[in-house]
């Protein structure tokens, strides 16, 4: 998959955390643009969110957080959001916060790996992180 159409499918996601959210929070909105540190924010909480569709954790079992992209900080390592949604299949949400997860990658041992990710042409590093450890972590795993 292109990185156009990657982009064009994980808005489809932040489109679904943000129809949820403002069921409680009708002020949330997502940030239009590129913006490499939140995807959402919600003014009435003080708080930011990150998505991350992960389909592909199905296959894997894993999901990807990602520390740099073509030698540049990206991911957790420059987020502002509060919080990061998973979308790890198209029935299941993963809510987790930023300091979890960074608590958890220290906890659990991970080590960063490098790869080129379908569809890109520079080299990322990333945690990858079993999906049954991120549950196990997050502050709710949410069925839509």
């Amino acid at each position: 998959m292109k990185f156009s159409e990657a982009l064009k499918d994980g808005k489809s996601s932040e489109k679904i955390v943000l129809k949820l959210l403002q069921n409680t929070y009708p002020s949330a909105d997502r940030i239009i643009g590129y913006n490499k540190e939140f995807d959402i924010v919600v003014p009435e909480a003080n708080m930011t969110i990150e998505v991350k569709k992960d389909f592909k954790s199905q296959e894997t079992g894993n999901v990807v957080i990602e520390t740099s992209m073509n030698n540049n900080p990206s991911g957790i390592t420059t987020t502002g959001a509060n919080w990061w949604v998973f979308h790890t299949d198209p029935n299941k949400l993963i809510w987790i916060t930023t300091f979890i997860i960074r608590d958890m990658i220290e906890i659990e041992g991970f080590k960063e790996v490098e790869f080129i990710g379908k569809g890109d042409t520079k080299k990322k590093k990333a945690y990858l992180v079993p999906i049954e450890i991120l549950e196990l972590y997050a502050k709710r795993v949410q069925a839509i």
